[in-house]
């Protein structure tokens, strides 16, 4: 059996000032570093042999304060666009609630939670599940069939649309689902079955 742990990143500077954030590369907050730091203590009795994030620093430094929190900073890590955050598009920069007021609460809720609305120029959850999951499948699936532990931190919707795949959640029960930021969510892989089973909390 294998470790499989996602993390989406601790707060961001743009998650702080509710702002749509997507591919702009903003730095974490040093609330985002602490819960990088209490995610660690949640996985110090584990051992990881591979690491991935997206190329974007908010992933990378969290990934960068767990390997240090639980002393494992010399596992391989691949970094990969793949991964990033969905782009939103002419949303990116704008706060929440003035995206509401401008659009309508209804359609932003779309746009954040929806599977197939794709924000003005942006990306739909469904254009970032079609990048995600097939590197994935290529890239990260490999490393646990070969029963290496691997731990991933990545963003909200790279990480939801990755749930799709991990826990086969319809694109309509995904509009339900929302990962808080520096909490891991722990699984164990099967190799000989293909399954993902949660671990107890």
């Amino acid at each position: 059996m294998a470790l499989f742990v996602i993390v989406r990143h601790g707060q961001s500077q743009w998650n702080l000032e509710n702002r749509f954030t997507g591919s702009v590369d903003t730095p974490l907050t040093e609330l985002g570093r602490h819960e990088a730091r209490e995610a660690g203590t949640l996985l110090k009795a584990d051992h990881f042999d591979r690491g991935f994030t997206s190329v974007l620093q908010r992933a990378i430094e969290t990934m960068d304060i767990i390997l240090h929190e639980i002393g494992q900073t010399d596992i391989p890590i691949e970094r990969s666009a793949a991964l990033n955050e969905r782009m939103y598009g002419d949303l990116q920069g704008m706060n929440k609630h003035e995206a509401e007021e401008r659009f309508g609460a209804e359609q932003v809720f779309r746009w954040r939670r929806g599977y197939a609305d794709q924000p003005p120029n942006g990306e739909s959850l469904s254009d970032t599940y079609n990048r995600v999951v097939p590197y994935f499948e290529s890239t990260i699936l490999p490393c646990l069939q070969a029963e290496k532990n691997v731990l991933v931190a990545a963003h909200g919707n790279s990480l939801r649309a990755l749930l799709m795949r991990l826990e086969a959640i319809s694109p309509e029960s995904i509009e339900k689902v929302e990962l808080a930021t520096g909490i891991p969510r722990q699984y164990t892989f099967d190799p000989a079955t293909g399954a993902f089973v949660l671990r107890p909390k």
